[in-house]
């Protein structure tokens, strides 16, 4: 497997029914795969990742680039009221303003995810188990 393959995020869920896990690749839509365990959820997934990506090849359409390979970075404007608060509130707590953001960013997705509101995790969940977000 070429190393760009490793780099797309695998989202692995615990089937609702009991009978297993299922993996998906978010980047690439209809890239799913299911197994008995996470381990061989994981493991069929690999083949189906590779699968997909050489059938992209072979029918000459570009595959998605890995969101995993995203800079980790951007923009964001905030109302300077807001800003003022985020600053005194690092401040306070000895952080830079980043660790700050990041970290309140980080634990309000979190809790969605515990409530199963959020539409795709950005984090790769492979090593955890992960909920079906409710309907």
């Amino acid at each position: 497997m070429k190393t760009a393959e490793l780099d797309y995020p695998a989202i692995v869920r615990h089937l609702d029914d009991g009978h297993g896990y299922q993996v998906e690749y978010p980047d690439l839509p209809g890239c799913v795969s299911r197994g008995a365990t996470p381990k061989k959820a994981l493991k069929n997934a690999r083949d189906v990742l590779k699968t997909y990506l050489r059938e992209c090849q072979a029918g000459g359409r570009p595959s998605p680039p890995p969101s995993a390979a995203m800079s980790g970075q951007w923009r964001q404007r905030v109302p300077r009221s807001l800003h003022a608060r985020l600053t005194a509130r690092a401040r306070y707590e000895g952080v830079s303003l980043n660790t700050l953001v990041t970290a309140l960013v980080a634990e309000g997705l979190g809790r969605r995810e515990e409530k199963g509101t959020a539409a795709l995790p950005a984090t790769t969940l492979a090593s955890r188990r992960a909920r079906t977000p409710a309907r």
